[in-house]
């Protein structure tokens, strides 16, 4: 499976666990698109380092070609994948942290 495939399914994948899984649903939070904003910010300058400088190297028969800040495309896409895996994560167990113990509150198991 090409760079681009694995990205493509990492992203669908989060996005389907955001949504139904976790029922988290950050994808629908303006919160959640403030805090991408910077991350992709620094995600395109630790790539454009990695990259320009040639620390990391790609194939160029695995990705689709179009460079952002020297990283591939793709790249981009699996930094969002795993930004929002990360953050569901976080809030549902928060969520669980938060949620009262047995499932009537009462404290019973």
């Amino acid at each position: 499976m090409s760079y681009t495939a694995l990205a493509l399914v990492g992203v669908a994948a989060a996005a389907t666990a955001d949504l139904f899984a976790f029922r988290v649903r950050l994808l629908r939070r303006k919160a959640f698109w403030a805090a991408y904003a910077i991350i992709v910010g620094f995600q395109l300058l630790v790539n454009g380092v990695l990259t320009g400088f040639e620390i990391v190297r790609y194939d160029p028969d695995a990705i689709l070609g179009p460079r952002v800040v020297y990283a591939p495309v793709e790249d981009l896409l699996f930094g969002f994948a795993l930004v929002l895996w990360t953050l569901d994560w976080w809030v549902w167990w928060g969520r669980r942290e938060a949620r009262p113990p047995g499932r009537d509150g009462a404290g019973g198991a």
